[in-house]
């Protein structure tokens, strides 16, 4: 309302996958794509009891068009993968966009891009090599309620990768938060190769009893396969790459 008479010009920094602009932030200068609909539907699916204020004020539905309002997105998961694909090229690698949408759990992820590399090395992909499979977004990991172990998505989804390459040469696999943080650690994430788990063995430490537990903190630590980078001061989701000789 006290912006209404002025020309407004937003810059948006996003870390919502998708980069719906209503999303990000609160999205505080572009239209508010629900409804008060959507909002009623919400309170009943939770069997939310609200008293008739409440719901007065939650069926004031909200603007759907502001003509006075600009914004530009300056930097995205979108803008991270496009700069891990031009080091690439860099360092001589040809760079694949795998997705900039990753959003499943961390070590099926893993699984999946190990599964990628091991394709790749054995000549059976149309994807040659030297390459580069970059892929963006925010995985999820699913607590084991049971245990306290210590790690990130990112660790995990390290973790889970270096036991789908295991025994491959040429390849290395890692994975990052942009903001230098992996969940409640100080790693911003890990990097394996094809040793990672026989490094791992040599410690009679068991991979698949690291990930039960969601330990990859530790895991990795023992084979000095964490990532710090330290606080990034910025946030835009998470990359994860295969660099194939």
């Amino acid at each position: 309302m006290l912006a209404a008479s002025s020309r407004i010009f937003s810059i948006v920094l996003s870390d919502v996958l998708g980069d719906r602009l209503d999303t990000i932030a609160s999205g505080p200068a572009v239209p508010d794509g629900s409804t008060t609909k959507d909002a009623i539907r919400i309170t009943e699916k939770y069997d939310l009891k609200l008293t008739e204020l409440q719901r007065k004020y939650l069926m004031i539905e909200t603007p759907k068009e502001i003509t006075n309002a600009e914004t530009v997105i300056t930097g995205s998961v979108r803008t991270l993968c496009n700069s891990a694909k031009k080091a690439a090229e860099l360092l001589g690698y040809t760079p694949f966009v795998l997705t900039t949408t990753m959003n499943c759990e961390a070590r099926e992820a893993g699984r999946l891009l190990s599964a990628i590399a091991t394709d790749i090395l054995s000549g059976n992909s149309s994807i040659k090599r030297p390459c580069a499979i970059i892929a963006g977004g925010e995985t999820v990991v699913t607590l084991n309620k049971n245990v306290q172990g210590k790690g990130g998505r990112n660790q995990e989804l390290a973790l889970a990768a270096a036991c789908g390459i295991a025994g491959l040469k040429d390849v290395v696999f890692f994975s990052l938060g942009s903001d230098g943080t992996d969940g409640p650690t100080d790693a911003a994430g890990g990097i394996v190769d094809g040793t990672s788990l026989d490094k791992l063995k040599a410690q009679e430490l068991d991979a698949d009893k690291i990930l039960a537990n969601n330990d990859s903190y530790h895991g990795l630590k023992a084979i000095n396969a964490l990532l710090f980078t330290g606080p990034t001061g910025t946030n835009v989701n998470d990359v994860s790459v295969i660099l194939c000789k």
